[in-house]
């Protein structure tokens, strides 16, 4: 059984926070874009090609190429299943469809008199920049820890009483749930008084966790573009990222040696988290045309700055079993702690840089296009995903409350390079496209198993102004979840998670 040494940060206090975790930031950096049809058959990969209106998203000194206006509608459909392994136990989750969208909007390109500028473009598009949309379910038996061990710990480090503790606001709701329904507790041993963890006298625990999500980044952005001599390309895209993100998550940890053993029998969490709002970013591309048959290019994104509000609503219930008193089930609603309000809270969070270089091959580049034969290109990304920092957006709420999680991100996550390839033949009115993309771990943990592979094959239409793609990409995607955290210099446990999606694509388009 892996486990490894965690950051622990699990239970940052302060006001009423539902604190964030490295996790939230990761949400919201290690993602896969979606586009048209064309660009996720091949791969996705546009650093080096442009033509696109998805280069708005990529490299916008791609629309650098466009000197007529064009429509486009990229309406989409995936299907996913999930598959959780943990200690030794493995479970699937239930499947998961969808509809979505890719880039959308509109592209219009002009040439102006008396310049220099061959032509310029401008784009005003709309595109699903990441897809919140998982299942997943695992199961398992635990002899090493329990999930009311980093609450009983952060009780104990208090030195409150009981009643001091449910009042104090630098104590975490999880544990004030904990206290609350006993399954955290004080008591007596060998004749002085100890914090106590109920479910760690079981000595074996039955654990379940189940999570579905829900939401995306959808991004409203305008991009411009501008065209020397048919030879180079810049351009820039202002983006505006809109966050809706919902998840819903249950966990059980239940006596694996049956009721009546001990003054434990199970205990129940569940637990619904909203997040919404809004950002800005900045995107900046070059594109370079040496000879007629290749194409370089350069992009760099900007951090999105993003102003949050989240939204908790929980519920805990435990089970003592074998304990003195005619109650023996004790439950809590988040609410019932904090004044009959649910808890709230404010905060801004900035994502990682992103820098890409592409290249592209034409097939027999010529003015005409209508006489090339198709093209190979490929992307080259890195990331900063140690990156991201959080910051307090509530005035009456200090940042340093964020200090310890910022660490925990700058500490577990590394810059990661992702790699884009893909390809498309041309006859006449019909293309055929293939494409791969790969994402590699943000971890630094090397034990720590996770990645994103794309393997997308599509076809194409085009003909007097009209033109109609379709698009298969199928995904497989590894990573990991911690379902709670133990203090250091204790090891933690986490399940590994298989997900396989399926995202069908078309896209629509007219000239004009």
């Amino acid at each position: 059984m892996k486990r490894i040494v965690y950051t622990c940060i699990a239970l940052l206090s302060g006001s009423s926070l539902f604190a964030q975790l490295p996790e939230d930031a990761l949400r919201m950096s290690w993602i896969n874009n979606s586009g048209t049809a064309r660009q996720q058959a091949i791969g996705g990969a546009m650093t080096g090609l442009g033509g696109e209106i998805s280069a708005t998203f990529s490299n916008p000194a791609g629309l650098g190429l466009f000197k007529t206006s064009e429509f486009v509608l990229s309406p989409g459909f995936s299907f996913m299943g999930s598959k959780g392994s943990f200690r030794g136990s493995d479970a699937k989750a239930d499947k998961l469809n969808k509809f979505n969208f890719g880039t959308s909007g509109f592209v219009f390109g002009y040439s102006p008199r008396y310049s220099r500028w061959t032509s310029k473009a401008i784009s005003i598009a709309f595109n699903r920049t990441a897809d919140f949309n998982r299942t997943s379910y695992y199961r398992g038996q635990n002899d090493y820890s329990s999930f009311a061990e980093p609450l009983a710990n952060e009780f104990a480090n208090s030195r409150l009483t009981i009643d001091q503790a449910l009042n104090s606001n630098s104590v975490s709701m999880l544990t004030k749930m904990a206290l609350y329904t006993y399954l955290v507790d004080t008591a007596t041993v060998n004749g002085s008084p100890q914090v106590i963890a109920r479910s760690e006298q079981a000595g074996i625990v039955d654990q379940e966790q189940r999570v579905t999500s829900r939401g995306g980044i959808n991004e409203l952005a305008l991009g411009f573009a501008a065209n020397m001599d048919d030879k180079f390309y810049v351009g820039f895209t202002f983006g505006i990222p809109i966050v809706s993100y919902n998840r819903t998550l249950s966990w059980r940890e239940a006596d694996a040696n049956g009721r009546g053993n001990n003054e434990f029998a199970y205990s129940e969490y569940s637990e619904t988290y909203t997040s919404t709002g809004v950002g800005i970013n900045g995107k900046l591309g070059i594109l370079f045309k040496p000879v007629e048959r290749l194409r370089f290019g350069l992009a760099v994104h900007t951090p999105s700055l993003y102003g949050l509000k989240d939204n908790v609503s929980a519920q805990m219930t435990t089970d003592i079993d074998t304990a003195t008193g005619s109650v023996k089930v004790f439950n809590v609603k988040s609410a019932d702690l904090y004044g009959g309000q649910d808890p709230q809270f404010k905060y801004d969070l900035s994502s990682p840089w992103r820098f890409m270089v592409g290249g592209t091959y034409i097939l027999n580049e010529v003015e005409d296009i209508t006489r090339q034969k198709g093209f190979i290109t490929a992307d080259v990304e890195y990331v900063t995903h140690q990156g991201p920092r959080f910051r307090s957006a509530d005035e009456n709420v200090s940042s340093d409350i964020y200090k310890d999680v910022n660490t925990a991100v700058k500490d577990t996550y590394r810059g990661a390079f992702n790699f884009r390839l893909g390809g498309e033949l041309k006859f006449k009115v019909i293309m055929a496209r293939l494409g791969f993309a790969y994402l590699s771990s943000p971890y630094r943990d090397k034990e720590l198993k996770a990645s994103r592979m794309n393997i997308s094959g599509g076809l194409g239409y085009r003909n007097k102004g009209f033109f109609v793609d379709l698009t298969y990409v199928h995904s497989i995607q590894r990573d990991v979840n911690f379902p709670y955290r133990v203090d250091f210099p204790r090891f933690n446990t986490f399940a590994n998670l298989r997900d396989n999606v399926g995202n069908v694509m078309m896209t629509f388009g007219v000239k004009f």
